[in-house]
């Protein structure tokens, strides 16, 4: 099972597997790319809605990747539906694929490259410097923003 982003939308991806996507990812999708994905569904692509503990799964990956604050609500539920039906996530975007591949789901790139390795984000203090392995909403110290930085 193929569970599809808008970009295999966007890009006219064609797989002969069994495809799948969630109801969000139709209200991102505009034209021609919205009765794309009307067709597909019609030709029996399935809609899926992965559940909430899927969802909070997801959630918690994404922080333990530091890819929380980039994911929307639509990339959580595509990757909780790709894990619920083991089925092969078909995106381009790279934190998606990022939190993807750390809970074992099987990624496959569109128009772009794959990622070429999984990363664990660190988050930086932009007032005292001082770094975090954890997202946090604000620096635990001082107080000031954090910004995710790549600890390689």
């Amino acid at each position: 099972m193929h569970v599809l982003d808008s970009s295999a939308f966007i890009h006219e991806y064609h797989t002969d597997n069994q495809t799948a996507s969630v109801p969000m990812v139709h209200e991102e999708l505009e034209g021609e790319h919205a009765f794309r994905f009307d067709a597909m569904e019609g030709a029996g692509m399935h809609i899926h809605i992965p559940a909430e503990g899927t969802v909070e799964k997801v959630q918690r990956a994404a922080g333990e990747t530091g890819d929380g604050d980039v994911l929307s609500d639509t990339d959580t539920r595509l990757i909780a539906a790709a894990f619920e039906l083991d089925g092969t996530l078909v995106t381009d975007d790279y934190a998606m694929q990022n939190v993807a591949e750390h809970l074992g789901v099987v990624v496959e790139a569109i128009a772009q490259d794959g990622i070429t390795e999984q990363r664990s984000w660190t988050f930086q203090c932009a007032g005292c410097g001082r770094e975090f392995d954890e997202e946090k909403p604000r620096c635990p110290i001082c107080g000031s923003d954090l910004s995710r930085k790549n600890p390689n």
